[in-house]
């Protein structure tokens, strides 16, 4: 009979240690097979003894009686392990998540907004910002080519020459001059030709008043070259034959514009470029 319990009690203790095996995380460390002196919980309650299986009627309702215990005994364990994952996985989170904010942030904020990817404009912005300026030299008129065409509301370029003498009156007319905010956009329209989207705030100061005028700057670029340059004022298409509904009317303003033109050219010397 003695030998009898200790094979019982051999066999039931294996029994128990593999049932607890199976309730441990896998992710941990400490198994039961393996079974280390080390605590798996900074202050672990020891593991209940087990008991003697002679007091019970069968060996099924000893087996019951230890797994319900040992089953309330682990879920404490198994807790300590499985809170620390989730607390790891939302700080990985959250930093994936700072860099992604840092990275939106690279770009940059406030009155120039520009995407670094629209290389073709790299070259040509310095100089648009200067001719807006009152500032432009012979150089920065290089950027259009040799037949381009400018438009606003008030006049219509057609050639460099004509171009430099639109923008050489500025500084005539209003004491400053120049853009103050503006956001690009750029679209490849076929190879070789793209159109450039400047939304932009123009400030001029007119007999000491301060003027602030919305306006979209739309340039026709091909080869490297600005082939059409447009100013919407208050982003409103210019009027022409295309864009108005009486053909007539829009006929009458392009020539109002073409002559406004070409008092503006004689004025302003036929495009010479004033002395340095």
């Amino acid at each position: 009979m003695k030998k009898s319990s200790t094979t019982l009690m051999r066999l039931n203790r294996v029994t128990l240690i593999m049932q607890m095996d199976k309730l441990l995380p896998r992710s941990s460390l400490h198994s039961l097979k393996t079974f280390s002196t080390t605590p798996l919980h900074p202050h672990p309650k020891p593991l209940p003894p087990l008991l003697d299986p002679s007091s019970f009627t069968s060996f099924a309702c000893f087996a019951d009686h230890q797994l319900l215990q040992l089953h309330s005994s682990l879920k404490k364990y198994s807790y300590s392990i499985s809170t620390s994952e989730p607390t790891m996985e939302k700080n990985s989170k959250d930093n994936e998540e700072e860099i992604k904010d840092q990275s939106r942030e690279g770009y940059g904020k406030g009155a120039c907004d520009y995407d670094p990817s629209n290389r073709a404009f790299d070259d040509i912005l310095p100089h648009i910002l200067n001719i807006y300026a009152s500032r432009a030299t012979p150089q920065d008129f290089e950027i259009y080519a040799p037949d381009a065409t400018f438009e606003d509301p008030l006049m219509r370029s057609q050639g460099i020459k004509q171009i430099k003498s639109a923008f050489y009156s500025i500084p005539k007319v209003f004491s400053e001059s120049r853009i103050v905010e503006y956001s690009i956009k750029e679209q490849v329209i076929s190879p070789g030709k793209k159109e450039i989207l400047m939304d932009n705030k123009q400030y001029y100061k007119f007999l000491g008043k301060d003027i602030n005028m919305i306006s979209l700057i739309r340039l026709h670029l091909e080869n490297g070259k600005i082939v059409r340059h447009e100013d919407w004022w208050d982003k409103k298409p210019l009027w022409n034959r295309e864009t108005v509904q009486l053909p007539l009317l829009g006929r009458i303003t392009e020539m109002t514009r073409r002559a406004s033109m070409l008092a503006t050219h004689a004025l302003m010397g036929f495009g010479k470029d004033p002395k340095a």
